[in-house]
Formats: structure tokens, C-alpha cells, sequence
């Protein structure tokens, strides 16, 4: 059940387990198993992709973004987008490529955001194709 996954998350991501950390952090976004807490969530999400969690790096992305936890800043949603897409995550490079076409955050390039979308698409993003 929710709770009990919930607290297996907490146990490891304290012991510092970044996929734990990511999974809580998640929990925390969506509400799963404990009351919905974005800047929870964020927290969470810093400390898995400090240690170079791709999910938790694209997460957080997507919330400074959306000012979802934390004040929208475009700048450093590109600077975690670009993180993860160095990675291979699909849902990053698709993202990253939206500030390079849009210039939000970093400086508009149409090559550069040809480039992500591109490399979302080899991974079957639909949008990006």
C-alpha cells in the first residue's frame, strides 16, 4: 500500500539512497502514501540529483520551471534539464529543447533545440518528432 512504500522510501532515502530519494521526492509531488508537499518534493529531488539521479534532475527541471515548490526560474530549470538530458533522459532533452527554441533560460538556438528534440525522438518522445 501507499503508506507502507511511502515509509520504505523515507527509511532508505535517509540513508541516502538516491532512487529512494527520488521515489519520496515523487511521493511527496504527486501526494502518494502523504499529503502532497512540493517544496518537500523538491528538497528530495536536490539531493537525489546532487548525486546525479537523471529522474530526479528532469523532476526538478520541470518545477522551477513551473514555479512548483520553488520560485519559477528559467535559468535553473535549463541548468537541471540539461543534466539529465546529458544522461539520456528523453523527457529532458524534449524539455531542454523547448528553452533553446523558446530562449527561456538560456539563449534562444534553433540548431540546439533541432539538436534535443532530435535525440528525445530517437527515444520515442512524440511531441519531439
Amino acid at each position: 500500500d501507499a503508506k507502507r512504500a511511502f515509509t520504505w522510501f523515507a527509511e532508505a532515502a535517509d540513508q541516502g539512497d538516491p532512487q529512494a530519494q527520488f521515489n519520496l521526492g515523487f511521493a511527496y509531488m504527486s501526494g502518494f502514501g502523504v499529503v502532497k508537499d512540493e517544496c518537500t518534493a523538491v528538497s528530495w529531488f536536490e539531493k537525489a540529483a546532487s548525486q546525479g539521479d537523471a529522474q530526479a534532475q528532469s523532476n526538478l527541471g520541470f518545477m522551477y520551471e513551473n514555479g512548483r515548490g520553488r520560485p519559477k526560474d528559467a535559468l535553473c530549470a535549463a541548468e537541471w534539464f540539461e543534466k539529465a538530458a546529458e544522461q539520456g533522459d528523453a523527457k529532458a532533452q524534449y524539455n531542454l529543447g523547448n528553452m533553446y527554441r523558446c530562449g527561456r533560460g538560456v539563449p534562444k538556438d534553433e540548431a540546439r533545440a533541432v539538436e534535443w528534440y532530435r535525440k528525445a525522438a530517437d527515444q520515442g518522445v512524440a511531441k519531439a518528432q
